[in-house]
């Protein structure tokens, strides 16, 4: 049995087995007999004393952990407001990374590889190179990245305080085990992920009206929202605000609906603008941190 231990220690390397500070950081962990990785950003206010809040972030159908992190932003808004950003890269295969997020159609329904379980897995390899608040595990995702969101409020409600989604609807069964406070942003003229859903024979998609009914009832909320028409500051499309109170346990669901806006990160450059119009009348960062911040898990 000695032998044994000491040859599994003599295989695992410094960089695996040390704690992570203040910076970026890779790490590689095997699931379901393959490699997976993600990415760590840890602020330099980050104290090793004290338990921090965690935002796992995750990214849209064909791109990689290191995209998503230049496109969202949110290692610049970690580093301001003091949390650690954890961005995972899914697993669907070598031409493009995607997450199971709930049902795959046509082709990749084969691929039903569990990602729910990967970030289980994934949170625990966190919590052993950080100190991390386990009442301050947040999930955002873009798209497919914000349909995963769902997916892990719904089947990890018992690990993650609040989920919020950029332009992702919900495509799986939503049954948490408790309420799960939602953010969703979504823009009207989004062509990628429509806000009205998609019913095809090889795609569909809820639409955001939908999705947000079926968060709204599991999590007790009133039916009717309070509509706020928000300041139009620095471009023309207008941000209409729809929420969601008096959850149980003091959820909520938030509606940010972005008029004109396509499948982006409002707050951030749409990239070359083939993607639509973008906002920067809100930040999806900044609402979304202070969002986060209101939803600890009780």
């Amino acid at each position: 049995m000695l032998q044994t231990a000491l040859l599994t220690l003599a295989l695992v390397t410094p960089a695996q087995t040390e704690a992570l500070g203040p910076g970026r950081h890779t790490r590689a962990l095997t699931w379901e007999n393959v490699e997976r990785t993600y990415h760590v950003y840890i602020p330099k206010s980050y104290d090793a004393a004290k338990p921090a809040p965690v935002v796992l972030a995750l990214h849209g159908a064909s791109m990689t952990a290191r995209i998503m992190e230049g496109f969202c932003g949110l290692s610049a808004k970690a580093e301001e407001a003091g949390f650690i950003v954890v961005y995972p890269n899914g697993g669907a295969g070598a031409l493009f990374q995607l997450w199971n997020s709930g049902t795959f159609p046509g082709p990749l329904r084969k691929k039903n590889f569990d990602d729910v379980g990967f970030i289980a897995r994934l949170l625990d390899d966190v919590a052993n190179k950080v100190n991390v608040d386990p009442k301050r595990v947040y999930c955002a995702g873009l798209s497919n990245g914000g349909m995963m969101a769902y997916r892990v409020a719904a089947e990890l409600s018992d690990r993650v305080a609040a989920v919020a989604s950029v332009a992702g609807t919900m495509v799986c069964e939503c049954k948490p085990k408790r309420p799960v406070p939602v953010l969703h942003f979504h823009g009207t003229k989004d062509t990628l992920v429509p806000f009205n859903g998609v019913a095809k024979e090889l795609v569909k998609l809820s639409s955001v009206d939908d999705t947000i009914a079926a968060w709204v009832k599991a999590n007790g909320c009133n039916k009717e929202p309070v509509v706020t028409e928000l300041p139009v500051k620095w471009d023309t499309l207008k941000v209409t605000r729809k929420q969601y109170n008096s959850g149980k346990n003091g959820a909520e669901v938030v509606l940010y609906v972005i008029d004109g806006a396509g499948h982006v990160w409002p707050g951030r450059p749409s990239p070359g603008g083939f993607l639509g119009k973008t906002t920067y009348n809100i930040s999806a960062n900044d609402v979304m941190w202070e969002f986060f911040e209101k939803h600890g898990m009780k």
